[in-house]
């Protein structure tokens, strides 16, 4: 059965601008109160290779009927920071509209296990080693096309880290790390060089508050999987949710944000509030 979106109201903002892709793919979760699908797509020419990851869904029409295991082609639009799909067609491969995924996660109050990764100067680092610190942590890869997901995450953090660079003895007490998911391509060497440009202090980034994380597949998919980030990486695809976490300086989890509506503001003053 297919089932066609092209008549309906699709883009919040009404826009007749922006850049617009064609997208098919199989839809493998689903989040309707963030009106984000997570598609597993094939190439999109000119953009980005096949990968799995979230997309948003403005029509409340197309949300409310789609479903996991569905077939569906739709134009993807880039459009300044703001990226959704619309003319969405669906194939019905699936009677289940639940759009459940069952996916478990670590909890405000869980103990963070002491993960060992490899930071952006080739030097093994574990969770455990930020104890008595207030930790912001977040998952990216450099080459994520999409400006409202990993560029998002790094440009909030960076604002992070300058909001709390005002305040020396809060700044003294935190620290943030960026993790990838892509680490065939992510070394440190490529880290180094995204990180400092983010901080925009390039050549003279000492990476003393902010590091970024790599390591081999199996160290990072457990980070991922502990977290709750839907994600596993094949040789073409990625599957690539969001998720940035608050530890308290005793090793707990504090915050969990699950989408990219977070601002550094409330960030800031979580663990502000986790530090004291």
């Amino acid at each position: 059965m297919t089932v066609a979106g092209a008549c309906r109201k699709h883009n919040p903002q009404n826009s007749t601008t922006g850049q617009r892709y064609d997208l098919t793919g199989k839809v493998v979760a689903i989040e309707r109160d963030k009106h984000l699908v997570t598609i597993a797509h094939q190439d999109v020419k000119n953009l980005m290779p096949a990968m799995t990851m979230p997309f948003s869904l403005p029509d409340e029409a197309t949300l409310g009927y789609i479903a996991v295991g569905d077939e569906v082609t739709a134009t993807l639009v880039i459009d300044g920071s703001s990226t959704w799909i619309e003319n969405v067609t669906i194939t019905r491969q699936s009677t289940d509209t639940s759009g459940t995924t069952g996916v478990p996660e670590a909890k405000e109050g869980d103990e963070v296990p002491s993960y060992t990764l490899v930071n952006q100067d080739g030097k093994d680092i574990r969770l455990g080693n930020f104890r008595g610190k207030t930790l912001m942590l977040t998952f990216i890869y450099t080459r994520c096309p999409l400006p409202e997901f990993c560029n998002l995450m790094s440009t909030n953090f960076a604002e992070v880290d300058r909001q709390l660079e005002k305040q020396p003895d809060l700044y003294a007490k935190t620290h943030l790390l960026s993790i990838t998911i892509d680490p065939d391509y992510d070394t440190p060497k490529v880290l180094r060089s995204y990180g400092a440009a983010h901080t925009e202090r390039y050549e003279n980034e000492t990476f003393a508050h902010w590091d970024f994380a790599t390591g081999t597949k199996d160290q990072i998919k457990g980070v991922a999987q502990f977290f709750g980030l839907r994600y596993f990486q094949d040789s073409d695809q990625i599957v690539h949710s969001l998720r940035t976490v608050i530890i308290s300086p005793e090793g707990k989890v504090v915050k969990v944000y699950r989408d990219n509506t977070w601002k550094p503001e409330e960030a800031v003053a979580e663990m502000a509030k986790a530090a004291k």
